[in-house]
């Protein structure tokens, strides 16, 4: 049901998955739970949540095939570092109860903390390991891109991006490069975007609500989704976009929309440790 994007090196990655950024521990294992049932098969997680080991919960619970799953997590700023990354990386794979991650991201390059570097070089090696099957960034500008080094090229690089942020230099340079695009807060957080009246309009038009249409906006870019719900009715309503197309002119109205405007942090400027 939900299409899958090639990733750099040959995995396959669903384009829409589950996202728990803000969803308390406590509410975690039911909403990942539910998701599931839903019909996702793609959860993404981070250390930084503080919900990794109520996402592992529902997965083992969930009965369904390892190999039918696709996992991220992330390591935090704290925790870069060549030796501190490997520690990390075991930590989380324990909380989420798994032998393997699917995608392992640096979450913020902190550039003042100066050891990104450090942690990719620890993420090619869990990845010639075979611990993971695929590495990638999270909140990487160009020029944190190009510091990166090392000999694997980022499989992912997940970043804020809805019409109000559309990140053009970032996904340029992503597609240059053959990195896969993610958007982690696709719908602003729901705010003003999603009562936009070009966004409204358009959900009048294809008989559709605002939070689908632009859903539907990120796919047909080619980005791969992470939206996040609590509710059972909205999970199911964010996976319905798949028999719908949006025209040329329609997307052409949304990319009017890019206000630079961000809902989360500079990645320039954050440098929380």
């Amino acid at each position: 049901m939900i299409p899958t994007v090639k990733l750099n090196n040959g995995v396959e990655m669903p384009q829409l998955g589950y996202g728990v950024f803000q969803v308390p521990d406590d509410e975690t294992r039911a909403a990942v739970a539910a998701a599931l049932e839903a019909g996702y098969r793609s959860i993404d997680t981070a250390t930084a949540y503080g919900n990794e080991g109520s996402v592992g919960r529902a997965i083992a619970e969930s009965g369904i095939p390892r190999d039918e799953l696709f996992v991220t997590t992330k390591l935090w700023n704290a925790d870069q570092g060549y030796d501190e990354t490997l520690r990390a990386f075991d930590k989380s794979l324990e909380l989420l109860g798994l032998d393997h991650l699917d995608l392992y991201l640096i979450h913020w390059p902190a550039p003042e903390l100066g050891r990104y570097t450090e942690s990719w070089r620890a993420f090619e090696k869990l990845y010639a390991d075979g611990r993971v099957r695929a590495i990638g960034v999270s909140n990487f500008q160009p020029a944190h891109l190009e510091r990166l080094g090392g000999e694997v090229v980022p499989a992912v690089n997940q970043v804020e991006l809805h019409p109000y942020l559309q990140q053009r230099e970032v996904r340029a340079y992503n597609a240059e490069h053959g990195i896969a695009t993610e958007a982690w807060s696709p719908l602003a957080k729901g705010g003003d975007l999603l009562g936009d009246p070009v966004v409204k309009a358009l959900a009048e038009r294809h008989g559709r609500t605002p939070a689908q249409i632009v859903l539907r906006w990120h796919l047909q870019l080619g980005n791969v989704v992470i939206p996040k719900s609590v509710t059972p009715s909205r999970m199911r309503e964010n996976l319905a976009v798949f028999d719908f197309t949006l025209s040329d002119a329609d997307v052409a109205q949304l990319s009017t929309l890019d206000r630079g405007e961000r809902t989360g942090p500079d990645p320039d400027t954050f440098n929380v440790a």
